[in-house]
């Protein structure tokens, strides 16, 4: 055993003589541009120690003191941080998005709705959580689409560890759509979407309450047990809303069920009513990159959204990165990097680079329910840590090593493996037909 103090922990180890355990290691990580992800600003000469699985201390160096330990990465320099956690995403439920039997993002014939578990379907041997792990994401806030009913299902926290357990916490909150979405669903109509919620929860609480379901219940008794995790705040419900009156329908039934924890999800007209938010003291996770009007509910949708209701007091996360070029959860720092540019436009209203990159990492981890546990680099988090490159929220940085719960993980994946074999292809080896 080594035991470290800082006047002599440089240069005991490098980065590149670290192997990968399969158990968790207690290591201490030096000379590092340290961000804990809790908002603040990074740390030069930062350090973190690693004991079990945990994090023990994460500050300035000078701060360690000693600790007994095998293993000292020096990083020289590099960036260190909690890892990414991808907020309402469909990763894992989907291998090709175009080919139903691979795709289990949503049930759209199914007899159930607010009954749905994710938690089954989940692939940890997914191609899409072997790219967003080697790019620094960590954990995962899962749901499924609300399709044949505006209730999507009971949505997971997960990690994205190389293993077979993959469920961190099953059932953990319930997915509604309304706004247009959720009213093409419920009949065509907003007047529908509200109809229809009201009557799942009023149908819900007197189930829930000991009556017997109904003969004319539009709820299965399987939904309407989901439901009551909702109604007794055991279950956060992640509300899929964007034109500004729709969010203040939402937040008025606070008066009729007090317990419920709502999450709003969109929000693109959020600033509008940004204060309204943060009074109810509602979390909101949202696309940063929506600033067009794609739709007539986001037909005030700023880039300055995240901003202003920041600035507001409002808890904001980036999140519904789902696949697609744009739209993949590893492009979750990049899009936070932008609202860091965000600042040096004029008139208009950024974040700071603390405030973005706990946008990515502390914040969807409290909405999910796992405060200062993930998300975070402080004493008693779970060590889920990313060694880069660069600067994380800068495009051209990568992750170099990433550790779930104190375990290395792999980066290979099929896009590395592919880059791999045609890093340096030897033109001989192709067909005849190419030699032209």
């Amino acid at each position: 055993m080594i035991r470290l103090t800082m006047l002599a922990a440089t240069a005991i180890a490098t980065l590149s003589a670290l192997a990968g355990p399969a158990t968790a290691q207690d290591m201490v990580i030096v000379n590092a541009k340290l961000a804990t992800g809790d908002g603040s600003a990074p740390i030069d000469q930062g350090a973190v120690v690693i004991d079990d699985g945990k994090v023990v201390y994460a500050g300035p160096q000078s701060g360690v003191g000693s600790f007994e330990t095998d293993t000292v990465i020096d990083v020289a320099g590099q960036w260190v941080t909690p890892g990414i956690f991808a907020s309402a995403t469909t990763l894992g439920l989907w291998d090709v998005g175009a080919v139903s039997d691979s795709n289990d993002a949503a049930a759209s014939s199914s007899d159930f709705g607010a009954a749905l578990d994710v938690a089954p379907a989940l692939n940890p041997s997914s191609q899409h959580v072997a790219v967003s792990r080697a790019s620094g994401v960590t954990r995962a806030s899962v749901y499924s689409r609300p399709t044949g009913s505006i209730f999507g299902g009971q949505g997971a926290v997960v990690d994205l560890g190389a293993d077979a357990n993959m469920v961190s916490k099953p059932r953990a909150f319930q997915m509604v759509a309304l706004g247009e979405y959720g009213a093409r669903i419920a009949g065509g109509s907003r007047t529908a979407t509200y109809v229809e919620l009201a009557n799942a929860l009023r149908e819900a609480r007197e189930i829930a309450g000991g009556r017997r379901v109904p003969e004319d219940s539009r709820l299965t008794r399987q939904d309407a047990e989901a439901l009551a995790a909702v109604l007794s705040g055991e279950q956060s419900l992640y509300i899929v809303v964007n034109r500004a009156s729709d969010i203040r329908q939402v937040l008025a039934l606070r008066s009729d069920y007090p317990r419920i924890r709502m999450v709003l999800v969109g929000a693109a007209e959020g600033w509008m009513v940004a204060e309204t938010i943060a009074a109810a003291d509602v979390p909101v996770i949202t696309d940063p990159m929506q600033d067009l009007p794609g739709s007539f509910e986001s037909l005030a949708a700023t880039q300055s959204n995240v901003g202003r209701m920041v600035d507001a007091g409002v808890k904001v996360a980036i999140g519904t990165l789902d696949g697609g070029t744009g739209e993949q959860p590893r492009n979750a720092a990049q899009f936070a990097g932008n609202l860091v540019s965000l600042q040096r436009v004029p008139r208009a209203n950024g974040l700071t680079w603390g405030e973005a990159f706990a946008a990515i990492s502390s914040v969807p981890a409290e909405i999910a329910g796992f405060g200062g546990l993930l998300g975070v680099l402080a004493p008693g988090a779970t060590a889920d840590v990313v060694i880069w490159d660069g600067d994380p929220l800068e495009v051209s940085s990568a992750a170099v090593k990433v550790f779930i719960d104190g375990i290395e993980q792999p980066l290979t994946n099929h896009q590395t493996r592919l880059r791999d074999r045609y890093l340096d292809l030897d033109e001989s080896d192709l067909p005849k037909a190419y030699d032209w």
